[in-house]
């Protein structure tokens, strides 16, 4: 190639390709296609159903005491400092007090990271050995599935079943395990199901896993928040029986995603992560990406020593009202299936009953609409609301609706949601 006479080669850089699929198969993305879809003409507030973040909502602002311990630690000049993930001790505290835990108090034991998806991240690039393959739950948060495969780690999936309250299908568990298979991931409180498993599963669960060989990766974020008859039960408890390695953060018990904080914690009292070198190396990895911001670390202790129970359980008592609000109201629409009202976490799974409205030849056919996403995209345009499609998280033609919004935001919202099922069904105006 000539260039001003001189002859030059070729440019040799490219994109990786993997980054292609990554991009399009996450909540972000998805998010941002259905605002995209958002008639600007509309003078109606766009109502957000789809996400995890309430904190923008009134009702769900993080406590005084929170934000007053962040100015302090950064007006004090202690925190201005490098600070790597296992240097500030206080901090990585904050995972321990999981009731019942068998954890330590060795603060070895715990690995802060910039929130949940870097700890998502960490976890499977210490995993990514060539070959394995990881088991993820179905339906699943789908980071798991686009940091696995961008790591190069095969993605096997088991089956909630909804009929049993979104429990994990073990007989599938034992089918798809092999001796490449590294971990197995459970998300306890659900997303996106909004279940919460018993102790008498759970222990199953770390049975089939003990005899499987393979470690537990719990992902326990909404663990806090549970309002439902099941009472939260840390699969630390049985880390005894199986290596679990817990990811947990700040943002969903405060309401403070933007902050960034998260942690793993090594439930395992006999060892075998450590003889594996799985902490060894999980320290290695965080060695060579950023640490959480330092005046966060050091907010922490103030953080938790003075929020009040007060705090939680006005939080506990919110979500309670505006998920009982979403079940109640779509059950009320007579064209959806919700088969468990939420237990725990911020989201529900509903389905068109009794058949998909979008699927050709159902007696309920909703006109022009073609899948869940074209449903979602559709419902954005027409009544500036946003809602995930199901296919997002594994589960096509369902849709989640998060419920962690403004009471009065939730009902205008459901109200839109009846509105344009009832415009698009057949025989509908």
């Amino acid at each position: 190639m000539a260039e001003n006479g001189m002859e030059r080669k070729p440019w040799r850089f490219d994109f990786n390709p993997k980054l292609r699929d990554a991009s399009s198969r996450n909540i972000r993305s998805t998010v941002d296609l259905l605002l995209s879809n958002i008639d600007r003409s509309d003078a109606r507030p766009v109502i957000p159903l789809g996400h995890g973040d309430p904190s923008s909502f009134p009702s769900f602002r993080t406590t005084a005491v929170a934000e007053a311990a962040v100015v302090s630690a950064v007006r004090s000049g202690e925190y201005n400092c490098y600070g790597g993930s296992r240097n500030l001790v206080p901090s990585r505290r904050l995972s321990l007090p999981l009731p019942g835990s068998p954890l330590s108090a060795n603060s070895d034991d715990v690995f802060l990271t910039m929130g949940c998806l870097h700890a998502i991240e960490t976890v499977i690039s210490v995993l990514a050995r060539p070959g394995a393959n990881i088991l993820l739950p179905r339906p699943c948060y789908p980071f798991y599935e686009v940091r696995a495969q961008f790591s190069g780690i095969e993605v096997r999936y088991f089956d909630l079943l909804p009929d049993r309250g979104w429990e994990i299908d073990l007989d599938a568990v034992e089918t798809l395990a092999d001796d490449r298979t590294a971990a197995m991931v459970i998300i306890n409180p659900g997303n996106p199901t909004g279940s919460v498993l018993s102790y008498g599963h759970l222990e199953k669960v770390a049975e089939t896993a003990r005899k499987l060989g393979i470690m537990i990766i719990a992902d326990e974020v909404y663990g806090h928040l549970v309002f439902g008859n099941n009472p939260f039960v840390p699969m630390g408890v049985f880390g005894s029986v199986v290596p679990v390695l817990t990811i947990g953060s700040i943002s969903k018990r405060w309401a403070v995603p933007g902050w960034r904080l998260g942690w793993i914690a090594a439930c395992d009292p006999n060892g075998i992560l450590k003889d594996a070198q799985i902490v060894k190396y999980t320290n290695e990895y965080l060695s060579i990406t950023s640490e959480p911001v330092t005046f966060i670390q050091g907010a922490i202790p103030e953080i938790i020593k003075n929020t009040t129970q007060d705090f939680f359980d006005k939080m506990i008592s919110l979500l309670r009202q505006t998920g009982s609000m979403c079940y109640d109201r779509v059950l009320e629409m007579g064209c959806f299936h919700c088969r468990h009202k939420a237990e725990g976490s911020m989201f529900m799974l509903v389905r068109p009953d009794p058949e998909p409205l979008f699927l050709k030849g159902s007696s309920s056919e909703m006109l022009h609409i073609t899948d869940d996403v074209d449903f979602c995209c559709k419902l954005a345009k027409e009544e500036s609301l946003i809602i995930l499609p199901g296919s997002t998280v594994g589960l096509p033609n369902w849709l989640r609706i998060t419920f962690a919004v403004e009471p009065s935001s939730l009902e205008d919202g459901l109200l839109r949601l009846k509105a344009f099922c009832g415009r698009h069904a057949k025989g509908g105006k």
